[in-house]
């Protein structure tokens, strides 16, 4: 049995709750004269009791009640509109409400019709010579709302338990007795304690939302009042009944048989030794049964009958505490209140116990009852087996949980609570405001994680979010209103001086004990990131507004909260520094709407001595403007480096490649390439670097460290490649002597760890869900072992929303005439129009030869460019900056670093393969120059050299021609689809 349940391949899938209790009953009609529905409702009101009941139960939806009194009113409100149950009264006058609800089935059959009577001798008589077969159910009225809310509970039960049990194995609580006035008070007394424990067991939910939809997972209640109707149900549903609770009188037959409850048991038994059985019985002599099938007995004349069954409902269908016994003495060995207490104790418990309670499928009924149904699935399948060592037991009923409690906590925004945030949670809010731009993107990715089974199929591979909790906006709010600090924040201040005045002011010290708690679950550096409510939002970018820190992490707690605090603050004062109140001028938003909620998230990487950083951390976006070779703007781009992300966004030099092709790596092509362009320098925390004093720099305490620092640290092992000067070759891993180079070659062509492919499934469902281009932030750790295995961690997702970047139009339709350059092979995106200038190669007796001479010309100009900081287009043959002079002019990047596009036009009599770039490619995509490649004398693009040459030239020399117009030139270029023109100026 056990090697069929290998945990490796257990994937417990989410219960759906929202897909349980679909069919509701909202509108009630309840047919009765005025004095019973006066006497049902004590005083007018059964709305407002009905809408009490359900409020203090925690439901929603309460329904909506339509009283008449007359047969005529009756079908006038069932034309007028749609009824989900009717409830007739009969009475002892005349009026004859059940001939009323009979020919109300004939009509509408598919209304569930339910009979109240009064508990009166006289109605008893008259129903008692009555044929019922129209109505579902017959209950007798003793004077509280609570039947009011079993009844709905009850018909609503029976309307979802097929569907229900079918989706996620929902458990039923079987019900058999024939006496209206019994099951009349029964079913209230059960349906409170079901769903007042359906309230407890649902603050194993992790949000109220949550909690919500769990109550929709509850037992349900079956009503069976005959022997055949009690034996079918517990045929079809054997697999998913809590505990049967039956009467010994019923009909059997179609007549009445004094031991038909009895026999149940006994039929019962026959498949299930261990299901738990309550005989209920006014004759105490019954008692004896219930012993022999192992039942409890509940005598119908106590004057605490309710009690007495409730107390049994608890302790044998598995509600309430687990306790776990010694068999032999029946003592109370250990107790568990919820599934984290199961998973802390599993070890301890003695093995007799464990074993007990294991053969008679006791801990899967109680998370049964607790609507956990995929680990009490799983847990119901294990057998108890003599010969298997109960240790065995131990370590599947743990990891079973463990992997349940990890997919629970995946992709939900917990409320964080101190007894239940462990090293299996994920995500938790403390306060009740906003999660800002960032929180709302890390909650949505590791949402997608979880609904995407796909990111769980690696081998040597985890993907996951790093563990969260936020600081929501109305923390904030509190902060600057307690310490008054908003006269300062809006103030002129510099931003030393305001945030010297927020580490001085106090943060709410009931936070003080859940960072303590966050603290003992991370165990490693914490990132104390802004997440403000304008920050990532869908339509504005306020990426790197505001300051991100990083604080060791030490085993002095105290100290620990002293650097955690004052990072806050720190985050909390970068609102209000002159760059983000410009930043918001300039954005059209005001500063006092601006809220921030902060991010505690544990620092991805490992430790090295004093130091600690990722094996990598990269940006990946799913848009790629600037594709080379086979790849295709929609397969995206993504640049990653060694050690932490400031790195990128500081703008060093990173790798680039397209995930759908990583073994063909530009920056890695060529060995010159290689030396020049791959990374010399890395970021890493400072672990010594306590931040005795924060500064506005949120960097103060990283550390700046040249590549050959990481291989000291045995950290290079998969991600760099060798340089032997000696063959003049680059070899993929480390060797001795040699400078490392940074190509992440055994990852990128070697598949050591899938990156690529994880960044495909990233980029393509996030895309696919934000609806638009994203860009993603991550970083993986590789272990330290020589395991090739890791985690690669999702840091953030933002939509990619750039004024520039909307290109609506369709860029072919230009007519010709309008065009002076257009090509169907450009790089970039975006549209230009403050270009005036265009510097030219003539093409009149061009030669290749004087390559060399037209460069100098040209990095004199583009220095006059630079002094004047204007810009302009660039146009010539051949590959620009080839360092083979026959192939093109060989300008360096600073020679031409004021272009903003660059044109290689191909002449009839020099036809060179175009570079699109490559020589320059890192500075291209890092300026967003646009890169275009003409053929005009293969139809292949437009260049209309003569409009040029008819105009009167600003500079001319023997090459070149520099034209300035008035009026800008307009460029626009589609990304998306290649496609660049340039417009005549108009």
């Amino acid at each position: 049995m056990l090697s069929k349940l290998k945990l490796s391949q257990l994937y417990f899938k989410d219960t759906s709750f929202a897909n349980l209790m679909t069919r509701r009953i909202f509108n009630v009609l309840l047919i009765a004269n005025p004095y019973d529905a006066f006497m049902l409702e004590d005083d007018g009101r059964i709305d407002e009791k009905i809408f009490n009941e359900y409020a203090s139960l925690s439901l929603r939806y309460p329904p909506r009640f339509t009283q008449v009194s007359t047969e005529k009113e009756a079908w006038a409100e069932l034309e007028d509109m749609q009824f989900d149950l009717v409830i007739c009264m009969p009475s002892t006058d005349k009026s004859d409400f059940l001939a009323t609800g009979r020919s109300i089935k004939e009509k509408y059959p598919q209304i569930p019709i339910v009979v109240l009577t009064p508990f009166s001798h006289g109605v008893r008589r008259r129903i008692a010579n009555e044929d019922l077969s129209a109505f579902e159910y017959v209950f007798c009225w003793l004077g509280n709302t609570d039947l009011l809310v079993s009844i709905i509970k009850l018909v609503e039960d029976q309307m979802n338990v097929e569907h229900d049990v079918a989706e996620v194995g929902v458990q039923l609580i079987l019900l058999v007795e024939d006496s209206i006035r019994f099951y009349s008070s029964t079913l209230p007394s059960i349906y409170r304690f079901i769903l007042q424990q359906s309230q407890e067991f649902a603050t194993e939910a992790l949000n109220d939302h949550q909690k919500t939809l769990r109550m929709r997972g509850r037992p349900k209640i079956v009503l069976a009042r005959t022997y055949e109707e009690a034996t079918e149900i517990y045929n079809k549903f054997q697999n998913n009944i809590l505990g049967v609770i039956t009467d010994v009188r019923f009909p059997r037959e179609g007549k009445k048989d004094a031991m038909a409850g009895i026999k149940l048991c006994d039929e019962i038994r026959k498949k299930d030794p261990f299901v738990p059985l309550i005989i209920q019985s006014a004759e105490k002599d019954n008692q004896v049964y219930a012993n022999r099938y192992g039942a409890s007995f509940v005598d119908k004349n106590s004057k605490k009958m309710d009690v007495d069954l409730q107390r049994i409902v608890k302790d044998k269908f598995g509600f309430g505490d687990f306790i776990f016994r010694n068999p032999n003495t029946n003592a109370e060995v250990a107790k568990v209140r919820n599934l984290k207490d199961l998973q802390n104790i599993i070890f301890a418990v003695p093995s007799e116990s464990l074993s007990y309670h294991i053969s008679r499928n006791h801990i899967s009924r109680w998370l049964y009852s607790r609507a956990m149904f995929p680990v009490a699935e799983f847990l119901r399948q294990i057998t108890f087996d003599e010969v298997i060592d109960i240790d065995v037991y131990r370590k599947i009923i743990f990891e079973a949980i463990v992997k349940y409690r990890k997919m629970k906590n995946q992709g939900v925004v917990a409320i964080f609570k101190r007894d239940r945030f462990d090293r299996y949670s994920n995500f938790a809010r403390i306060g009740e405001g906003s999660l800002g731009g960032k929180g709302r993107g890390l909650a949505f990715i590791d949402n997608m994680v979880k609904r995407h089974p796909q990111f769980d199929e690696f081998e040597n591979a985890k993907v996951a979010i790093p563990k969260t909790v936020v600081l929501c906006t109305d923390i904030f709010d509190e902060f600057m209103e307690t310490n008054n600090l908003y006269q300062v924040a809006l103030s002129d201040m510099e931003d030393d001086a305001i945030l010297k005045y927020f580490l001085k002011a106090k943060l709410p010290e009931r936070l003080i004990e859940d960072f303590f708690t966050f603290f003992d679950v991370v165990k490693s550096p914490i990132a104390i990131r802004s997440s403000s409510l304008l920050e990532d939002s869908h339509y504005q970018p306020f990426a790197g507004i505001y300051s991100t820190y990083m604080i060791p992490y030490l085993d002095d707690k105290y100290e620990m909260l002293r650097m955690l605090s004052d990072a806050i603050k720190a985050v909390y004062a970068s609102v209000y520094y002159s760059d983000s109140k410009s930043y918001m001028q300039a954005t059209a938003n005001v500063i006092d709407q601006e809220k921030m909620a902060v991010i505690l998230q544990e620092v991805v990487g490992n430790q090295y001595g004093e130091r600690y950083y990722p094996s990598m951390s990269g940006v990946a976006r799913s848009l790629n403007y600037y594709p080379i070779g086979d790849e295709k703007p929609e397969e995206g781009t993504v640049n990653i480096a060694l050690g932490l992300g400031k790195y990128i966004v500081d703008g060093g030099m990173t790798l680039r490649f397209c995930p759908y092709h990583p073994n063909k790596v530009l920056q890695t092509s060529e060995m010159e390439i290689a030396l020049k362009e791959t990374q010399t320098r890395f970021y890493a925390l400072d672990l010594k670097n306590i931040g005795e004093e924060f500064s506005i720099d949120d960097g103060f305490n990283l550390l700046k460290l040249p590549v050959k620092e990481a291989e000291n640290d045995g950290a290079l092992r998969y991600i760099a490649s060798t340089y032997d000067p000696y063959d003049q070759v680059i070899r993929d891993g480390i060797y001795p002597g040699g400078r490392k180079l940074i190509t992440f070659a055994n990852i990128l062509q070697h598949d050591v760890f899938p990156l690529a492919q994880i960044l495909q499934l990233a980029m393509k469902y996030g895309e696919k869900e934000m609806r638009r281009p994203v860009e993603i932030e991550f970083a993986a750790t590789l272990s330290t072992e020589i395991d090739k295995s890791g985690t690669f961690y999702l840091l953030q997702i933002r939509p990619i929303v750039d004024s520039k970047e909307m290109i609506e139009e369709d860029l072919t339709q230009v007519e010709d005439k309008d065009l002076l350059l257009s090509s169907n092979h450009a790089l970039g995106h975006g549209i230009m129009n403050d270009v005036h200038d265009i510097v030219y190669v003539k093409t009149d007796n061009y030669s290749a030869y004087h390559n060399q001479d037209i460069a100098y010309e040209i990095e004199k100009l583009n220095k006059q460019f630079l002094d004047k900081k204007k810009n302009y287009i660039l146009v010539g043959p051949g590959r620009w900056g080839s360092s083979d002079t026959w192939l093109g002019i060989p300008v360096k990047w600073p020679h031409i670093s004021a272009a903003r596009v660059i044109v290689e036009a191909g002449l009839t009599n020099y036809r060179i393969d175009p570079s699109q770039g490559t020589h320059f490619f890192q500075n291209l995509t890092s300026f967003g120059v646009g890169y275009f490649t003409i053929n005009s004398y293969m139809n292949d693009g437009i260049y209309d050299q003569d409009f040029l040459n008819a105009k009167e030239a600003v500079f001319e020399t023997k090459y070149l021609r520099h034209i300035h117009f008035e009026k800008p030139m307009v460029v626009k270029i589609d990304g998306k689809k290649n496609i660049g023109i340039v417009m005549k100026p108009q």
